[in-house]
């Protein structure tokens, strides 16, 4: 039976005071284990590390070991701002006193997490899983000219991850937190879009969406035809139902596990 600990508030970043949280099974401590970075979600706004405790754990349990990295948040900072930090965390790990293969480090991350997991594995060329990503900025943006922003429906800051529940899209919300994420300025917001930004460096993706929720699917597949075009090996699955990110887990975690896995044999 597996006996997962945890390391709490690991600075990484003392510049920015970013802390992190260590998830290992002390049973399988070795030089031949792989390595997962879990990145919360929240809209680029808010969230925290302590929100993947569920999903640290399991990867934990099942022979990875795991960093939660807290990151900073718009409005305050914006983009790139959460891409260096976890481009950081990356540098930091490599060198740091744990025990794992340098060469199996892949990320994963739920939402806006999801595209800061794509953010890595376009500039690092890491395996990556990213559920309902964040992944159409720019371009969702311009075809939605008539949606008003608004935080209205927000999740309330605090919500356990598991009940947070989309039930579907909301246009309003997902154009406030997009455009939040640089401050309303649509050169930079093109910037953020990793659909620009494929190229044969990026790593393999494991893709999972709702096919009614908060994510719209035809941006998964968008991403997808910038991956094969650029023979970037991907898997996608779509779910029944508007569940959001961890909301699907027992739909996908058997399948993203398996997708690690396979690059880090």
């Amino acid at each position: 039976m597996a006996n997962v600990t945890v390391e709490k508030d690991i600075v990484f970043n003392a510049k920015y005071d970013l802390k992190l949280d260590v998830y290992q099974d002390t049973d399988s401590i070795a030089e031949t284990r792989p390595v997962i970075i879990d990145i919360h979600g929240g809209g680029w706004w808010l969230g925290y590390k302590e929100e993947e405790t569920d999903w640290a754990t399991d990867f934990a349990k099942r022979g990875f070991i795991v960093f939660v990295p807290n990151y900073r948040l718009a409005p305050k900072y914006l983009y790139p701002a959460p891409v260096d930090d976890l481009v950081g965390l990356y540098d930091w790990i490599k060198k740091s006193k744990y025990e794992f293969d340098r060469n199996k480090i892949g990320a994963v991350g739920m939402s806006s997490g999801g595209n800061l997991a794509i953010e890595l594995g376009l500039k690092l060329g890491i395996p990556i899983a990213s559920w309902s990503g964040i992944i159409d900025l720019d371009n969702w943006i311009e075809k939605h000219p008539d949606v008003v922003a608004s935080n209205k429906n927000a999740p309330i800051p605090g919500t356990p991850v598991g009940k947070i529940n989309q039930t579907g899209s909301n246009d309003p919300y997902y154009k406030w937190f997009v455009l939040n994420y640089v401050n309303g300025d649509l050169d930079l917001l093109r910037k953020a879009s990793p659909l620009h930004r494929v190229t044969r460096n990026a790593g393999p993706m494991y893709l999972a969406n709702s096919l009614d929720e908060l994510s719209p699917t035809d941006a998964v597949e968008k991403l997808q035809r910038e991956l094969t075009k650029n023979d970037i090996p991907s898997v996608v699955q779509f779910v029944t139902g508007h569940g959001h990110g961890e909301a699907y887990m027992d739909q996908a975690q058997i399948a993203t596990v398996a997708f690690f896995n396979h690059y880090f044999q």
